[in-house]
């Protein structure tokens, strides 16, 4: 049996669980005893002499995050951290890992940088050239004094320059970088001595001045790489096929890599495993995070320190790229008795194997966070151990704790006033003889009109998009049946479980995966564009519905996760969508869409408000019939079809220059020459040709087809004319509507 696998540890008393980890050979005798007694904590005494103003020591919970195997060595990993779910979320994915093949770590480098500030220099050149010269006497002088390190193959390495000019607002400035392996040692004190030692030296040979001389955090000469492959069919789990898993990874991973918002909770998730590791350890955690956020901004913009994609044999690869740089010897972690039992616990021969371990430890804990955003969401992955910690604030009873976290999760309302009701009810002291109704809750999405670029989108080329804004309301009653759903404008009165409907048959997968598909609640839809006419309708009823659910429920999902929901509904409904639909039904925004490897989502400002009209014909929009068309001609005829959409991306950059320099006369232009080319792939129609006629006859800078075409909807771009384009179309049997972006 793997000595380093522990099945069922979490069910195991705190002693059964210390007693395993000694039998199997991680802890000794002195440790099993030291963390049974509570004799491993922080005496004061000790405490006292650590830091200033002592009036005390604070605990954290120490926990073994379980099944890692990296670089073909298994590991126990101890972390100290208070938030629920981590530790249980890091053996889960370190398991995944683990029967991948393991993770691959290394760290080509390990070295520190101590800078010296040299200010205003009377010639640059000539002290660059003196450092330089000088270079290896510097080095020798700074090397003599830790001969120590030097024998154990580290010490000062290198020597740098960097020059910043003088500006209106700096003065002239040369810093030197000392460039130090500090072996095993976290090494703080020792750059700082020896920029000290040589900042004489440096002054005396540039002839500036020498202001600050002091460690950097920005550790990129200590960058860790980690990398994990994982087939497809490690993915499965909890109805979800292996392949939808890795693509919701993919996509979360391409959004963290082009969004700077959701880059920051992103590598948050990764510190999520890197901290508590480092607390653990007694390693300065604060600059591990300084270092990895500056590092995840080196580019100019702040993006992912992971990165997740599939390989050409479909397994999802994952891989991280992170500055860390940390010690295993030093007065701060031997004084620490929790820290030492953490490093024979690990069974770490180096700093370097630290740093590689941690590495690891982070691309787990992401892959975790976003493989539970790409299926169940964060909410339902917290809610046991959430419900756990409440019930612990609650002051539930030994005897009745178990009980009242189950209740908790049941009922979906997980608080310590939800927590003492269950224990009054439990104690036959009940505040309430029933529970009472949740009532109604609404909530609202939108609708979309794309001005450039549909169809062509599908095939990984841009789309510029404008919502309709609070197109769809939905409102969530309780009730004693059955979840139902109730279009009256659209003539839908649905019954999920009794519909066949792929769409409905979606709605019923996101409420199971939401938790919620055995409670008894009717959604009422009231929408306020036509159904079937390419104007988003379905992805805004998603994305309405998901938000009430969310609301209503008390879910907490974020506009990532509503947005995560609604694509799935609309994979259903429409085979291949762009994801555009959904997006825009969920932020609101005007934007451009880019579907591919790394997606294009770029939000839109006019420079002045954009006036269109929407002239609705008599006959739907079938989008999957249309979208299966375009696919059967590209397919036939694919160096046609793909000329063609190069001429839609060349169209709608064009049109996004037009309105960024407020030229609405050439965005204009540009939806008419689009008409065109949606006409010759074939998705245009009589009727809607006819309106755009229309349109154009009455003033309309520029009129196309919106949406999927074969029927559905146009728009118009108008400069002050509406009513003269709308009264056309109506006068003509068409109805229309007036839209402000």
């Amino acid at each position: 049996m793997d000595k380093a696998r522990f099945p069922g540890f979490y069910k195991l008393s705190i002693g059964e669980r210390l007693k395993k980890v000694h039998e199997n050979g991680w802890l000794s005798e002195q440790d099993l005893l030291s963390l049974r007694d509570g004799h491993h904590t922080l005496p004061l005494s000790r405490a006292d002499k650590m830091i200033e103003n002592v009036v005390g020591v604070m605990g954290l919970p120490l926990g073994l995050g379980l099944n890692f195997n990296v670089n073909q060595k298994n590991y126990i990993v101890p972390l100290a951290v208070e938030e629920p779910s981590i530790v249980a979320a890091l053996s889960s994915a370190a398991k995944i890992f683990s029967e991948s093949g393991g993770i691959q770590s290394s760290a080509e480098e390990s070295l520190l940088i101590g800078q010296i500030q040299i200010v205003n220099p009377p010639d640059v050149e000539e002290a660059r050239n003196q450092i330089l010269f000088h270079k290896k006497e510097l080095i020798d002088k700074l090397n003599e004094l830790h001969p120590k390190m030097v024998e154990r193959g580290g010490g000062v390495q290198d020597i740098e320059i960097r020059t910043f000019e003088r500006t209106e607002r700096n003065p002239l400035m040369l810093i030197v970088h000392i460039l130090v392996d500090t072996c095993d040692a976290m090494g703080a004190n020792i750059i700082n001595s020896m920029c000290e030692e040589i900042a004489a030296d440096i002054e005396a040979l540039t002839e500036g001045r020498v202001f600050l001389r002091i460690l950097s955090n920005l550790t990129d000469r200590s960058v860790v790489k980690a990398s994990v492959v994982i087939p497809t069919e490690k993915l499965e789990g909890k109805g979800y096929p292996g392949e939808e898993v890795r693509d919701g990874i993919i996509l979360a991973s391409q959004f963290a890599e082009i969004d700077p918002y959701r880059a920051a909770t992103h590598n948050k998730g990764i510190m999520n495993g890197i901290d508590p590791l480092a607390v653990a350890t007694g390693n300065d955690w604060r600059a591990i995070e300084a270092s990895a956020h500056a590092y995840a901004a080196r580019s100019g913009t702040y993006s992912s320190l992971s990165r997740w994609y599939a390989n050409d044999a479909g397994d999802l690869v994952g891989n991280i790229e992170i500055p860390i740089k940390v010690g295993i010897t030093g007065g701060s972690l031997q004084a620490n008795d929790t820290a030492m039992i953490s490093y024979r616990l690990l069974k770490v021969s180096s700093a370097r194997e630290l740093a590689e371990l941690m590495a690891a430890v982070g691309l787990a804990q992401n892959f975790s966070a976003i493989k539970a955003l790409s299926t169940e969401g964060i909410q339902k992955g917290h809610m046991s151990l959430h419900a756990r910690s409440v019930a612990v604030t609650a002051g539930a009873s030994k005897e009745l704790f178990e009980t009242v976290v189950s209740h908790l999760i049941d009922q979906g309302d997980i608080t310590v006033s939800a927590a003492k009701e269950i224990m009054a009810e439990l104690t036959g002291k009940s505040l309430k003889n029933e529970i009472k109704k949740k009532g109604s809750t609404t909530a609202m999405a939108n609708g979309k009109v794309i001005l450039l670029g549909e169809h062509a989108v599908v095939y990984g080329k841009p789309a510029i998009a404008v919502p309709i804004k609070n197109a769809v309301v939905a409102e969530i009653s309780d009730t004693d049946h059955p979840p139902e759903i109730k279009v009256p404008a659209w003539d839908i009165d649905d019954k999920l479980e009794e519909s066949n409907s792929i769409w409905w048959t979606a709605i019923q997968d996101v409420f199971e995966q939401l938790g919620i598909a055995n409670q008894k609640f009717s959604v009422h839809i009231k929408p306020n564009i036509p159904a079937a006419m390419g104007l988003g309708g379905s992805a805004a009823t998603a994305v309405a519905i998901v938000r009430s659910a969310s609301k209503h429920f008390k879910l907490d999902l974020n506009d990532e996760e509503v947005n995560h929901y609604a694509f799935l509904c609309e994979k259903a409904a429409h085979g291949t969508p762009s994801g555009i639909d959904n997006t825009i039904a969920t932020y609101g925004n005007p934007l451009v869409y880019q579907a591919g490897e790394q997606p294009r989502l770029d939000m839109i400002e006019f420079p002045r408000p954009l006036n269109l009209v929407i002239g609705i014909s008599d006959q739907p929009s079938l989008t999957v019939d249309m979208v299966g068309g375009v696919r059967d001609r590209w397919r036939k005829n694919s160096a046609l079809y793909n000329s063609l959409f190069a001429n839609f991306a060349q169209v709608a950059e064009s049109g996004l220059d037009a309105i960024k320099q407020g030229d609405y006369k050439a965005l204009g232009h540009m939806m008419t020459i689009n008409h065109g080319l949606l006409s010759a792939i074939q998705v245009s129609s009589p009727e809607l040709d006819r309106m755009v006629q229309i349109s154009r006859d009455h003033g309309a800078l520029g009129a196309k087809l919106t949406g999927a075409g074969g029927g559905g909807s146009i728009i118009a771009l108008c400069d002050d004319n509406s009513e003269a384009i709308v009264n056309g179309l109506t006068r003509n049997g068409f109805k229309a509507l007036q839209v402000t972006v």
